[in-house]
């Protein structure tokens, strides 16, 4: 008998409930409650629970997902968060790597560090670039700080020393002598959050999980407690970025590892999705009330990286935020959402985001006073929405509120009607996620050409047959349960823990006993983790090698075998270097050394394949439910559009574009010129015409 699963997923305005029970798949959605998002998460719950006639003891295991560490970072709504580092290095933090993200901009704005200069407190201490100790850990000096942080009110406490990730001696000793007389603020050591080289990007993603520890343990913890008070029994899981599920203790000590945990389950969800229709390559576009994710799908698995940065202040340009080094489900994250607001710029263009009117007040037609206009106002005056059974009729909205926002923030200045001024913001939001999309896919080397887009979200539905045409996609599918994605991703996702250790290495001269010692506890640490989450599961492991040619600046991952490496794998892991940095840079170089620099390890459960959906259609045939005026984006033409029940639907029988397919969580638009179908899993294939 299959357990009973629940998921949960809080965006920036709805909060995303899935329950697996027998095989079968129940979804919901609630608006989020920004001041105490458990309480979203209660409703939520306790809703679905009512409707598959559950208690909550019938549950077996909760996975939760949530973008609270990235909203707190972004927002600077953190801990006081103080940095010690080594002495002379205080200022890594605002120095950077020197380089800027737009040369030729001579007023560049650069993201401020979470932690201020007063309190990033250097210590004499000094380790060489291969773990030896240069100077010894000052611990009077440490101790001389403890007054300090008492008198500064100090939160949380990050440590960063130069060369620990190599050997940690300085850093242990420094939380040992922290914790004795600082026993209630929690301490964040380098060397364990991101024990790699570049030490920009280790304090900068040590600083982080230090600034959000507090408040997302304190999240925690209340969420866990109100489970409990609900009669959950069950263990609770995190979804983590890089695509694995880890525990409590896990998310609670290393929260930086959630900063993209609901896109990580969206870009899952999209990748089972393919995995079902059978086709290897995908684009998965996650479209919320806050933002929109773009994640490019390989042979069913997402994209990844190592890195990734938070909190941009340079839309769509790599090196304008701050760089966190963990391990990541790569994708572009636009804020292009339902709520996203509009306005007229200094130059009388049409903006759209990256500002959200989020859940509380929400956009203007939620009637819950928000008075700027939004995507959301924008879809509602163009006939896209139904303001009597949005949301499944529990959310009515309010067509007279919308149109006095658009006219207020767009349409008296431009001299548009409303209409005109719905259709300018609809346009340019779809124009920011095509754009954004396409860059995401040029700077991975990649191209759209026979892909396909899995759209889900609340919005992506509503908005992916107008990407698609931007971009340049003919099909699109829209799988059940789309509204509410990202959380049916988190039942899909495996148990999973990754550990990395930066070790350098020339391969003409490797140390492979060392190697091979370091990967032993490597593997120990990640199955370590993995089994207190699932103790006893079968578990598959990949490992990497990080290798460059000698003199370069970025380094490319490299498969290794699994198992004790051995002379004679010299020659096998070269030839695998040159294979994979000929698919990056297409010529290789003659002659050249190669270098190591960081051994990476994953462990994670297997996860069975989820059960198949199955088609709710019933209906004999395809017939609408009712007619609405629309006006279409691509043309601005006003006309009858057919509107739809989804679970009405019968699988095989095309519908022809312009339609509307209506569901309780989002709407799929048929625009002119495609054709939907329901297949036998309950999923919209739409496709569109030959082009001429």
């Amino acid at each position: 008998m299959q357990r009973t699963r629940l998921a949960v997923d809080i965006g920036g305005t709805f909060t995303d409930v899935a329950l697996e029970h027998e095989g079968r798949l129940s979804t919901t959605k609630v608006l989020t409650t920004p001041s105490a998002p458990e309480q979203g998460v209660k409703e939520g719950v306790a809703a679905i629970l009512s409707a598959a006639g559950l208690a909550a003891e019938d549950v077996a295991i909760v996975i939760h997902g949530t973008t609270l560490a990235t909203n707190a970072i972004i927002e600077r709504k953190g801990a006081r968060t103080a940095l010690i580092t080594t002495e002379g290095h205080r200022d890594v933090l605002a120095l950077r790597n020197e380089s800027r993200y737009d040369q030729y901009d001579l007023n560049i704005i650069l993201p401020e560090p979470l932690v201020p200069r007063h309190l990033r407190l250097p210590v004499p201490e000094r380790l060489d670039n291969e773990g030896r100790v240069r100077a010894p850990l000052d611990e009077s000096a440490v101790r001389a700080l403890i007054p300090l942080l008492r008198r500064e009110k100090v939160e949380s406490i990050a440590v960063g020393y130069l060369h620990a990730f190599v050997n940690p001696v300085h850093e242990l000793r420094t939380r040992e002598i922290l914790a004795a007389e600082l026993p209630d603020i929690p301490i964040s050591l380098a060397c364990e959050v991101s024990p790699e080289m570049r030490e920009w990007e280790r304090f900068s993603t040590t600083a982080a999980n230090a600034y959000v520890q507090p408040f997302m343990e304190r999240y925690l913890r209340r969420l866990e407690s109100e489970l409990r008070g609900m009669g959950f029994r069950a263990p609770i899981f995190l979804m983590l970025s890089g695509g694995g599920i880890a525990t409590m203790e896990t998310a609670c000590r290393f929260p930086i590892r959630m900063i993209e945990s609901g896109p990580a389950g969206g870009a899952i969800f999209a990748a089972e999705v393919a995995r079902q229709c059978t086709l290897p390559r995908v684009v998965s576009f996650d479209m919320g009330g806050t933002t929109a994710k773009i994640c490019l799908v390989d042979e069913y698995r997402p994209q990844t990286a190592r890195s990734c940065e938070v909190a941009r202040v340079g839309r769509f340009k790599k090196g304008s935020g701050l760089p966190l080094r963990i391990p990541v489900i790569e994708m572009v994250e636009i804020g292009a959402g339902g709520g996203s607001l509009a306005s007229v710029d200094a130059m009388g263009r049409i903006a759209v985001g990256p500002e959200s009117a989020g859940a509380d007040p929400g956009p203007a037609c939620y009637g819950r006073g928000g008075v700027r206009s939004s995507v959301t106002d924008a879809n509602l005056l163009l006939g896209r929405y139904d303001p009597e059974a949005f949301a499944g009729g529990t959310l009515a909205l309010n067509t007279d509120a919308a149109r006095t926002a658009l006219a207020a923030d767009v349409g008296l200045e431009l001299e548009l009607d409303h209409e005109m001024a719905a259709l300018g913001i609809v346009e340019i939001v779809d124009e920011n996620m095509a754009n954004a999309a396409r860059v995401h896919a040029i700077e991975s080397g990649k191209t759209f050409e026979g892909r396909t887009l899995i759209a889900f979200g609340g919005g992506g539905p509503v908005h992916a047959t107008r990407l698609a045409e931007k971009v340049g996609i003919d099909r699109v599918i829209v799988p059940s349960g789309a509204g509410v994605g990202s959380a049916i991703g988190f039942l899909r996702a495996p148990f999973g823990y990754n550990v990395v250790r930066s070790f350098y290495q020339r391969l003409g001269r490797p140390d492979l006993a060392a190697v091979n010692a370091m990967f032993a506890e490597m593997v120990e640490e990640a199955e370590r983790v993995v089994a207190q989450g699932n103790p006893g599961a079968p578990v598959a492991q990949v490992r990497l090698a990080y290798m460059r040619y000698v003199g370069q600046g970025h380094e490319i991952p490299v498969p290794l075998p699994l198992r004790r490496l051995q002379a004679d794998d010299v020659a096998t892991i070269r030839a695998a270097y040159e294979s994979e940095y000929a698919k990056f840079y297409d010529r290789l170089v003659p002659g050249a050394e190669i270098e190591v620099l960081s051994y990476e390890v994953t462990v994670s459960t297997l996860v069975p394949e989820g059960p198949k959906a199955v088609a709710n259609g019933g209906g004999s045939d395809a017939e609408p439910v009712r007619r609405r005026r629309v006006r279409d984006p691509a043309t601005g033409t006003v006309a009858e559009w057919t509107v739809h029940d989804r679970n009405a639907l019968t699988v095989g029988k095309p519908i022809a574009g312009p339609a509307i397919i209506a569901e309780d969580e989002t709407s799929t638009l048929v625009a002119p010129r495609w054709t939907a179908e329901l297949d036998a899993s309950g999923y919209i294939h739409l496709t569109r015409e030959a082009r001429q």
